[in-house]
C-alpha cells in the first residue's frame, strides 16, 4: 500500500471524498466564504473554475444530502500543481476531514502524473501549516505582504511544495 493510501486510510468514518462540479458552485462559494478569506469568490467565479478543464476540485462529504462540508481546488499546469484554495466549514474544523480530502486529492493529482504540488497559506495560520508540514510539503518561499487582512494590513505568504512523484 503506498503513503496515500495508508493516510486516507486513516480519513474519519463519517466522511467521504469525490469530485465537485458546477451544480456545487453556490456550496462551493458558501464554504470559501467560511474560510476568512479577504476576498471570498462567487458562486460565478466558482462555476467558472468547477468548469476549468485545467482545475480539479474535490468534496468532502459528511451526510447523504450530496452537499460538501469542505473543498480543495488546484489548477494543474503540465506536470505541475496549485491549490488555489482548501475550505473545511467552521464546525467541522480539526476533526480529520481536511487531512483525509487533501490525501485523497494529492492521490488523485498523482494519478493524473502531477508530479509536485504547490500551495501559498499565511504566514500565521498555525493549523494549517502543520496540516501541510505533517503531510509533507516544504517551504520553499515567502512572499512578503501577500495577503490583505481586514483592518489593511497585509501578512506574508509561505510557498509550500510537495512532491507527488
Amino acid at each position: 500500500m503506498d503513503w496515500f493510501q495508508s493516510l486516507f486510510r486513516r480519513r474519519p468514518k463519517a466522511g467521504r471524498t469525490g469530485p465537485l462540479d458546477v451544480r456545487h458552485a453556490r456550496q462551493v462559494a458558501a464554504l470559501h466564504h467560511q474560510g476568512g478569506f479577504a476576498r471570498p469568490w462567487e458562486p460565478g467565479e466558482c462555476a467558472a473554475l468547477l468548469a476549468d478543464r485545467a482545475v480539479v476540485t474535490d468534496g468532502v462529504f459528511i451526510n447523504s444530502a450530496g452537499e460538501p462540508c469542505g473543498f480543495v481546488m488546484s489548477r494543474i499546469a503540465a506536470d505541475e500543481g496549485e491549490i488555489l484554495s482548501i475550505v473545511v466549514a467552521g464546525g467541522k474544523r480539526r476533526s480529520g476531514l481536511g487531512q483525509a480530502l487533501l490525501c485523497a486529492h494529492m492521490a488523485q493529482l498523482a494519478a493524473r502524473g502531477t508530479a509536485r504540488l504547490f500551495l501559498e497559506v499565511e504566514e500565521g495560520n498555525a493549523p494549517a501549516i502543520g496540516l501541510y508540514r505533517r503531510l509533507g510539503f516544504d517551504t520553499v518561499g515567502r512572499r512578503e505582504g501577500y495577503y490583505p487582512k481586514p483592518d489593511g494590513s497585509r501578512v506574508a505568504a509561505l510557498v509550500m511544495r510537495r512532491e507527488l512523484g
